[in-house]
Formats: C-alpha cells, structure tokens, sequence
C-alpha cells in the first residue's frame, strides 16, 4: 500500500475510480478542488495521519474568501475520499465526518434569485447597456430563451445543433438526470445562435472560453456579467430556469411540458421515454410562444427585442 500512504495518491485514486461516471462538469469541478485547495496544503500528508482540525482549517481558508457553496463541495469529496480510504484498508477511521456541524453559516440569501417578468425589459435594456463580451450577452438571452442550466450552455458543442429544424439535442452524458434532453429552439434563439456562428462558429464549442478556446466559458462569466448590470442578489443564471416556471404555470401550461423543459424529467423511464417523444412539438409551441411574449413587452416598453442581432 506504499503508493497509497499519501493523501494526494489516494484522492487521484478516488478520483479515477468515479470520474467515469461523473458529468463532466462534475468532473472538472472535483479536479478544479482538489488542484487548486486540497492537494496543495495536504497532498503530500500521509492520508492516515491526517487529522479532522486540520479539515477544518483547510475549510475555513475556502470559506474565508466567500465560496461557501465551493466549501460545501470539498467537505462533501474529503468525506467520500476518506470513506474509500476506509474500504482499500489505508486508512483507520475517516476525520472527515461531521465537517458540516462547524461549517460558516449562510446568510438568508436566495439560491437561485430571479426577476418578475414584468422586470424582464429593464434586464435587457440594461443588458445591452452594460460593457461585456459579446458572447456573454448571447449566452445570458439564450439562457431566458431556453430555460436549460448554465453548464449545459456553457459546454454545448455545436455538434449538437441542428439549427434548419431549430433544434438542440444535450446527450444524456452532459445531463443531470443522465437522460438525454431535446430543446426546441424559438425563431429568436435561432437568430443568436446565427451570429454566435460568426464568432466561435470555427471552434467545437458555442460558447469557447476566452483565454483558452479549448475550454468552456468560465462557470463564474453569466453570474459576474448579471452581477455587473446590477442585478447581483436578483438575479442569477441559473435563476432563469424559475422563472420560466413561475410564469408558465402562470399561464396554465401543462405542467408536465414545463417539468420536461426543464430536463426533470420523470422517475419512470419508460414513461419518461414516452414523454419524451410526446411533448416535444408541444413544447416547441409553448418556448415559440414564452419568446413572443417577450418580444411583445419589451416592444410595449419601448426596449430592443431580444431577437437582436449581437
């Protein structure tokens, strides 16, 4: 067990063992974690004498600079890198357990915040208002006019648009829920899509990050940008996702075509199967009709459609 008597040795270990099965988000957050605020302070430690206030320091330090949801995340991945620890025989006991009993406490913040509808003109006006990068402003529309979760747009190839049938198709590798999802694409999303083209449409992916193409735009890009139009605490990427929800079953929308926009899926997979193919084309009418409605209270408030060409 000499390869293992280290910490760094046995989270890699960890690491190759689940990241097969892991999104890829998953993948390069745990990987991101472990690089850059694990492995540095106790990487080089024997796993097996490592101690729990030594976890809770390390926590803190995460905690210290604001990333309690990152924090979150290493308690969670320290814990299950002990545990397999445990069962390879390396170690004794796990001092990571009850890291969350002496965690920072959050502030009574919303997690996914988001504007009314009716707010939805003034966000615009200010989005096109406010200096960012092209691409960003593209991704934040797409966003509302989708409803998917940011890191299913953010990592989207364009290999998986078919943009003659306005149609997108997220393999299930890239889901939440391990289930492929189709998103039929509004007329406007088309339209951005069209001039995201001109812009990344010479590299793999929509939405390539700036400083390395090879990458996707930085998770941290949408949330900063909202953050910079003066919406931080009010609205969030991922924040659109609920919106769409609460207007829609505003409206009276089948709550299953919602739920199934929304890659919830069903439990069934069967079922889920059937859905799947059901509720598409009423789906298409419905995000056809969310776009229009858009367009039609932003031209009542006097501001630019949300069609408009990057």
């Amino acid at each position: 067990m000499a390869e293992l008597a280290t910490f760094e040795a046995l989270a890699n270990e960890w690491y190759g063992y689940h990241a097969p099965r892991w999104a890829e988000s998953t993948r390069y957050k745990a990987r991101l974690y472990l690089d850059n605020d694990i492995l540095p302070i106790i990487g080089s430690r024997p796993a097996r004498e490592l101690t729990r206030p030594e976890l809770v320091m390390l926590v803190r330090k995460v905690e210290k600079r604001g990333a309690l949801n990152a924090a979150g995340k290493i308690r969670q991945w320290l814990h299950q890198i002990f545990r397999f620890g445990l069962a390879k025989g390396v170690i004794e006991a796990n001092p990571a357990t009850d890291l969350d009993v002496v965690a920072a406490p959050r502030g009574a913040t919303r997690h996914h915040p988001h504007v009314s509808f009716a707010e939805l003109p003034a966000l615009l006006e200010q989005l096109e208002a406010t200096s960012m990068h092209t691409l960003t402003r593209c991704a934040i529309r797409l966003l509302i006019l989708t409803a998917v979760r940011p890191g299913e747009l953010r990592q989207a190839p364009w290999s998986e648009f078919d943009l003659e049938s306005a149609t997108w198709t997220i393999p299930k590798e890239r889901m939440k829920a391990r289930r492929p999802h189709v998103v039929p694409l509004p007329t406007q999303a088309v339209a951005i899509l069209r001039d995201v083209q001109d812009i990344s449409g010479s590299y793999p992916l929509v939405f390539p990050g700036q400083q390395n193409p090879g990458r996707p735009m930085s998770e941290n890009t949408i949330n900063k940008a909202l953050s910079q139009m003066g919406y931080k605490g009010r609205q969030t990427g991922h924040g659109f996702r609920h919106l769409l929800s609460t207007e829609l079953n505003g409206r009276g929308y089948n709550r299953d075509w919602i739920e199934r926009q929304l890659a919830h899926g069903d439990n069934d997979e069967i079922r889920d199967t059937y859905n799947h193919a059901t509720y598409l084309e009423q789906r298409r009418e419905m995000m056809q009709a969310w776009a229009d409605s858009i367009d039609a209270l932003c031209a009542g408030a006097n501001v630019v459609s949300i069609k408009r060409k990057a």
